[in-house]
């Protein structure tokens, strides 16, 4: 099946599985049923996990059971070969210095790579705390800048972002940039390092023959329970984007904030827990699989997320469709394994397919492991009124007005905790 078919078929089993999963999703606070989440303060054993030195061993169970039964296991690192495609060139009227850097995964001259793209402060005098995240339409689509490479890669159709034929255009370049302000990030003295998530592993279900999968594992017909799915692969590339910043004098790699949105949340979510070099974790609206409870039930459930996108997680997660109570974790343990690293999660109030207050509660449930680990987490369980956000010494959260979306709020409110916790 060719891509273009298969994300046409995928496209039609996603409108099937949304209209079916509409007819009857919880948006009823009142409906969420009672439950008990699994405490990451008691190990396998039952035993109280009482010192910073006991959390060491208590993470690395909880960290195994997300990826047995949730993300899949990450291989290592492979060979990379680092290409510059555009040296360090004067960008944003001189305020900027603009580079493109390629990463060539593997052996093979043609197999995948990510196309870095940075802009950091012109005139700094020395090394910056940086942004990285993943976007969804190709670097181009961030900045109207002509100088930024078109994307070549394979893309999700979409009129708004001018994407014909699973292709990018000249039309494409900045249909995003209202998510990425890139003049205002590095005005506040940082670096913003970006790529298009499809490099490391496009955006469909295609037994992972595409992207970074077959650097490690041939085409699988029938998935292995335990292999690693695509927010897999997209953590794995953010590591690999954190390896080649440790590479270079410009940008302070011990200050780097790995930021996602949506299903790019949950991917900055994981490989904060996965690499523990990132000192700030942003997660944006990340939902079910990311910052959410799972086993609140409200908006989008683990059934319908497996069901619409099979490719995301590990096989054995599709084991707990509408059994949430019998998964060994959830997802208050995903930020626990951040800490005591600053994480900040955020919510829109329109969102409710992404369960708000779930996310909030992720917060609320993992702030024991912070303070075992000296550090303060909200310091409240009261859900905030919108638009007033908690910054906590070591956690942050805000809901804001409006719809699932990055918004100029939302990155006000980032770039400001930013200050606090690594500057």
């Amino acid at each position: 099946m060719s891509p273009l078919t298969t994300a046409i078929a995928l496209a039609i089993a996603s409108l099937l599985a949304s209209v079916a999963a509409a007819q009857d999703v919880n948006y009823d606070e009142s409906k969420v049923p009672a439950f008990t989440l699994p405490d990451p303060l008691i190990d396998a054993s039952g035993k109280a996990v009482a010192t910073p030195e006991a959390w060491r061993s208590r993470r690395e169970e909880i960290f195994r059971l997300f990826e047995d039964h949730v993300y899949g296991r990450m291989p290592g690192k492979v060979d990379v070969r680092v290409a510059v495609t555009e040296e360090p060139t004067e960008a944003l009227e001189g305020k900027a210095l603009r580079e493109q850097i390629t990463l060539h995964f593997g052996p093979r001259e043609n197999g995948p790579a990510m196309h870095l793209l940075i802009y950091r402060p012109n005139e700094a005098k020395e090394p910056v705390p940086a942004f990285l995240g993943l976007n969804f339409f190709g670097n181009h689509s961030i900045h109207p800048d002509p100088a930024i490479h078109l994307s070549k890669a394979w893309m999700r159709e979409s009129k708004d972002k001018a994407i014909v034929d699973n292709r990018a255009t000249e039309a494409s370049r900045g249909k995003s940039a209202s998510r990425w302000p890139v003049e205002t990030i590095v005005g506040q003295s940082y670096a913003l390092v970006t790529a298009y998530y499809g490099d490391l592993d496009p955006d469909y279900d295609d037994s992972f023959g595409n992207g970074v999968h077959p650097i490690f594992e041939p085409p699988h017909s029938e998935r292995p329970l335990e292999l690693w799915g695509a927010i897999g692969a997209w953590a794995w590339g953010l590591s690999r984007a954190l390896d080649y910043l440790e590479s270079i004098d410009s940008i302070d790699a011990k200050r780097i904030a790995v930021f996602g949105h949506s299903r790019l949340g949950k991917t900055a979510l994981w490989a904060g827990a996965c690499d523990e070099r990132f000192a700030l974790v942003i997660s944006n609206e990340s939902g079910c699989g990311g910052a959410a409870l799972s086993r609140r039930r409200y908006g989008e459930t683990i059934e319908r997320i497996t069901t619409r996108f099979p490719h995301w997680f590990c096989g054995k997660l599709w084991t707990y469709n509408g059994r949430e109570d019998a998964i060994p974790v959830d997802q208050h343990q995903l930020i626990a394994l951040i800490a005591p690293r600053p994480v900040y999660v955020a919510s829109a109030e329109e969102d409710r397919w992404a369960d708000p207050k779930g996310e909030f509660l992720s917060l609320v449930h993992a702030e024991p492991v912070y303070r075992l680990l000296g550090k303060k987490g909200l310091g409240t369980s009261e859900y905030p009124r919108v638009e007033e956000p908690i910054h906590g010494e070591a956690q942050a959260y805000h809901v804001r007005k409006g719809p699932h979306d990055v918004r100029p709020f939302d990155w006000q409110q980032f770039l400001k905790y930013a200050d606090e916790v690594m500057k």
